[in-house]
């Protein structure tokens, strides 16, 4: 039976290495033939990159868990050092050289990060991801430019300062913010009116007058907006006071008043929206005063710079940076005689305001010269144009005389800019007011004088529209040869207009006269002089910020007031801003040189606000008070045949909303509304002031904190420095016998823990710092705190004090056992 049973076991032992010889023949058969397949795709694929990804696969394959933590492990250490790669303090051919492998790598074992069947989705993911990225930073340099005259900008900045660059930063958003507005008046306005509206000649306030058809396209007449000008869309006076127009029911009248509203509104937002991002960009950004030279110094330069022209605008920009630093530094350090400034700048003020005096009673003089010029049959041009041309003159020679006599103050830059800007604010404020009540005046008369006119026109006008429907005895009337009124809301619209395009013109000529041609002097005639014209008289101008700046700030603001009254008007600022870009920066970069004491901008942008916010302000006043006092006049507008301009809202609330909305619109214009919810809103804005000024001073705080935080560690760090070599030498003089291993202390504590556990009776010692060579180490106030005197030695407490006698604390010894002592009687008896 044994012996059976060993030959069944021989048997199947054979019969198992049989089939398992079979099996493995099997399997090298298939592994010859697939690589023999794999042999013979590899001579097709010969020369083609998908090599390499085979390659990649294959090796991903025989990664086993533990491979694939370490590549996982050195794949992120690859990334890690390309986001660092440039704070290295290495070589540019060194980090390249880094850079490329380090991406290879990446590259390559990226995708053997995933499991199974996952591991092909995963490297689809992180190649979207890669993709993704990329196209996230291309169309960021795309938006980039995209952006008008950025790079016109940044070389003006190079050469020039951060406070020249400004200045068209400031132009370029008020072109952006004048095509907003184009678009608005010319799309619901202008272009209804000329597509839906009557045409040209069909009522008399499309129609040029009889009188003035023979001089109508003469260039003189066309040069100050008169003839056919002055009867087209471009102005008031063209536009029909039907409510609705065209096949689509355009209420003309309504779009036109809600136009001009929305222009106020649109620009109010857009200007404190861009203050308070400014505001909290300066904020955030705030300047660090620390290392200023050693940060320029070292960090300052780009070294992807790949282009000789960006390189060297880049080296200019650095060199201006340099000496806005040093200018500010200067400043901070001028020791000057107080009383002799205080004299000083007492004298500059009293001269500045004798100067905005005697401008202002001119400009005064001129108005009332000009209305009884208004008398009179025939006028030369200089009486046309006089206010103008006064009005471009004070703008041309005031401002540089503030300048001159700014120089006896001897304010820092950026401080003598800005009082500079409020003084020339302050002039044109005068100059344009005072301007604005001779427009008054002008327009009470025309109302007078309207009055006469008004019952014969409308007459005529009344046979005019009733000739068809009446016998045809009545001859029909041309509406060239009906009488008009003065129609004042054209002639407010034709001042502005004149006064934007003298405004242009001088700017223009005093760049071509004052600094092309004055550069064109010194830099020819400077061979043949007796000295030096460009380091001395007249030289090379520099760029006036402060000039330039309140030229665009009050430009803007005459368009904001004659655009109700011109809708054209801002059509002309949007040609006039664009040439300025061009011409100007042209002129800075040809023309002028930097400024001698250049200075960053610092906050100038919002400054710019600030002014444009006060004259977008002053600029409303006006236009409130004609829409809300002066009757319309009957023949020209879309407002004739009302008593007021602002009674289109209440015609169209009547006619074309339920009755409700009319009693809610009256309830809320009643004043016993209005009151109180601007009573509301100022106590609004007087809780968030004072709001503001307590996170402001928060901040300040913080700031102070954060400065001597920095400035202790620093400190610390210079003590800990001079230290270390002193305690040293003290710790190499220490017995040996003073160190207590740390294993002692362990188990101290452990024999404290268990005693305590047991519930007895006994007081533990607070723990001793650890000793490490004699010294003792405390974590303190300040950090690690190091003594050279050795701990007590640690012991354990099993019984309680002893009272205290009044022997004791008199000097005498102790006596008797412990708690033998008298007692303190119990409350309410006597002590004896």
């Amino acid at each position: 039976m044994h012996n059976n049973n060993r030959n069944n076991r021989a048997n199947a032992n054979k019969k198992l290495k049989d089939e398992e010889n079979k099996k493995q023949k099997q399997a090298n058969n298939k592994s010859n033939k697939k690589a023999e397949k794999g042999n013979k795709k590899d001579k097709r694929k010969k020369g083609k990159s998908s090599s390499s990804s085979s390659d990649s696969s294959n090796s991903e394959d025989s990664l086993s868990e533990g491979e694939l933590a370490k590549v996982l492990e050195e794949v992120e250490e690859k990334k890690k050092l390309v986001a660092i790669l440039r704070t290295k303090a290495w070589r540019m051919k060194r980090k390249l050289v880094t850079l490329k492998e380090s991406q290879a790598f990446i590259e390559k074992f990226e995708g053997a990060l995933g499991k199974g069947k996952g591991r092909r989705f995963y490297a689809y993911k992180v190649m979207m991801t890669k993709k993704w990225i990329k196209f996230k930073r291309d169309f960021e340099n795309f938006k980039t430019s995209c952006i008008p005259w950025e790079m016109k900008i940044k070389e003006i900045e190079s050469h020039f300062g951060s406070s020249v660059a400004s200045y068209f930063i400031f132009l370029r958003w008020l072109y952006g913010i004048n095509l907003i507005l184009f678009s608005l008046t010319f799309g619901l306005v202008v272009i209804p009116e000329v597509l839906m509206g009557l045409q040209y000649g069909s009522i008399p306030r499309k129609t040029v007058p009889r009188k003035e058809q023979p001089t109508a396209m003469d260039f003189s007449v066309l040069w100050e907006f008169g003839g056919y000008i002055k009867y087209s869309a471009l102005f008031y006076g063209y536009y029909n006071n039907e409510r609705m127009i065209g096949v689509f029911k355009y209420r003309l009248p309504l779009s036109y008043f809600m136009v001009g509203v929305g222009s106020f509104g649109y620009s109010l937002m857009v200007v404190i929206r861009t203050m308070t991002r400014n505001a909290r960009e300066s904020g955030v950004d705030g300047d660090d005063g620390d290392f200023n030279f050693s940060w320029k110094m070292f960090t300052s330069w780009d070294y992807l710079i790949g282009n000789p022209e960006t390189a060297d605008n880049k080296f200019a920009s650095i060199t201006t940076s340099f000496k806005e630093s040093i200018v500010d530094e200067e400043e901070n350090q001028k020791d000057e005689n107080v009383h002799l400034r205080r004299f000083l700048i007492v004298l500059a003020n009293f001269l500045i305001f004798c100067c905005l005096a005697g401008s202002g009673y001119l400009i005064f003089y001129v108005v009332k010269k000009s209305q009884k010029y208004s008398a009179l049959e025939t006028l030369t041009w200089y009486q046309k144009n006089e206010i103008d041309i006064v009005m471009a003159l004070l703008g041309m020679f005031v401002p540089p005389l503030f300048e001159t006599i700014a120089t006896l103050e001897n304010y820092h830059p950026r401080i003598a800019l800005k009082w500079q800007l409020w003084r020339m604010f302050a002039l044109f404020l005068g100059n344009l007011y005072t301007f604005l009540l001779a427009l008054i005046d002008q327009v009470n008369a025309q109302l007078a004088e309207e009055e006469s006119i008004k019952n014969k026109t409308l007459a005529m006008m009344n046979s005019y529209n009733s000739t068809n429907s009446t016998s045809e005895r009545i001859p029909a009337i041309d509406p060239a040869d009906f009488p008009r009124g003065p129609c004042w809301e054209t002639g407010v619209g034709l001042e502005f207009t004149k006064l934007t395009v003298s405004d242009i013109l001088v700017t223009y000529g005093s760049i071509l006269v004052g600094d092309f041609l004055r550069a064109l002097f010194v830099r020819f005639i400077n061979y043949c002089w007796c000295w030096d014209l460009e380091y001395g008289f007249p030289s090379y101008t520099e760029f006036d910020i402060s000039g330039n700046v309140l030229g665009l700030i009050f430009n803007q603001g005459m368009i904001w007031m004659g655009t109700f009254y011109s809708p054209g008007l801002i059509g002309i600022n949007i040609l006039r801003l664009l040439t300025s870009m061009y011409f100007q920066c042209w002129a800075v970069m040809c023309c002028n040189v930097p400024q001698s004491r250049v200075f960053k901008a610092s906050g100038s942008n919002n400054f710019y606000m600030s002014l444009l916010l006060l004259i977008l302000f002053l600029s409303l006043l006006p236009v409130v008070y004609t829409v809300m006092t002066f009757t319309p006049s009957f023949d020209c507008g879309p407002f004739s045949g009302k008593a007021k301009m602002f009674e289109v809202i209440m015609e169209t609330i009547q006619y074309d909303f339920p009755a409700f909305i009319g009693e809610l619109f009256g309830y809320a214009s009643n004043p016993g509304l209005i009151l109180p919810g601007i009573l509301l809103m100022v106590l609004a804005i007087y809780y968030l002031n004072a709001t503001s000024k307590t996170y402001e001073a928060a901040n300040l705080e913080l700031k102070k904190k954060m400065q001597m935080l920095r400035d202790e560690q620093k400190n610390r760090r210079n003590n800990k420095n001079t230290v270390n070599p002193m305690l040293q030498d003290l710790e190499d003089l220490l017995p040996n016998n003073a160190n207590v291993s740390k294993l002692e202390l362990v188990k101290d504590e452990k024999v404290i823990q268990e005693r305590n556990k047991k519930g007895t009776n006994q007081v533990v010692v607070e723990k001793q710092p650890t000793v490490t060579n004699g010294v003792t180490k405390t974590n303190g106030k300040h950090g690690k705190e190091m003594a050279l005197v050795p701990p007590p030695p640690r012991m354990v407490v099993t019984k309680p004090p002893n009272p205290r006698q009044a022997s004791h604390l008199l000097g005498q010894p102790r006596s008797g056992t412990p708690g033998s002592g008298p007692r303190r009687p119990p409350p309410g008896q006597p002590r004896h």
